[in-house]
């Protein structure tokens, strides 16, 4: 990773910036499915973790090869954005950079699956499964996310983020939403 794209949500009086990190991430993961790349990566120079102020911020951040990046902005997949964004680059990653993690984090299950799944399973009814997992096994999660809304099944979802700084760059593949449990981007 060489370049980057940097992309900052403008003040709208109509949307909050929420919905708008939602529209464009929506966008950028369909762009990166259409180019079926698993060579870049994203990070959110804005992310605020605080549990009153807590959002990915104003700021997208899309890492890769000027190569790769050049074939994603070939791609149309910023249509209807970009009266709502400041589009930078492609510019090379500065040196002296540290590096960063950024990956999606799913909770365990709900504990209405997990009961269901019991049932299912080990072929018990409701209430024994309600006494086996009761509603205090809920996990929430304290991290800021994305709503999107699934293509294939129609449901909307919330994908959460978790962007940790690592010692060391590791290469690696990222899915189609530019995420890694592995891999890092350069953090400047």
């Amino acid at each position: 990773m060489d370049h980057y794209l940097e992309i900052t949500l403008l003040p709208d009086p109509e949307f909050a910036p929420t919905v708008l990190m939602n529209a464009l991430f929506a966008k950028l993961h369909r762009g990166l499915v259409d180019l079926s790349s698993t060579r870049i990566g994203v990070s959110f120079p804005g992310m605020r973790k605080e549990p009153k102020s807590r959002s990915l911020g104003e700021r997208l951040r899309i890492h890769g090869s000027l190569a790769d990046l050049r074939g994603l902005m070939d791609l149309p997949w910023l249509t209807g954005m970009r009266d709502h964004i400041l589009f930078q680059g492609p510019e090379p990653i500065p040196d002296q950079v540290s590096d960063c993690r950024v990956r999606r984090v799913q909770a365990k299950s709900s504990p209405e699956r997990l009961r269901r799944r019991l049932m299912r399973r080990r072929g018990i009814g409701e209430e024994a499964a309600r006494q086996c997992i009761p509603d205090a096994l809920e996990v929430r999660l304290d991290l800021p996310f994305v709503t999107l809304k699934s293509r294939s099944t129609g449901q909307t979802f919330r994908l959460f983020i978790e962007q940790q700084a690592v010692s060391q760059s590791i290469a690696g593949e990222f899915n189609n939403y530019g995420l890694s449990l592995t891999a890092t981007v350069p953090w400047f």
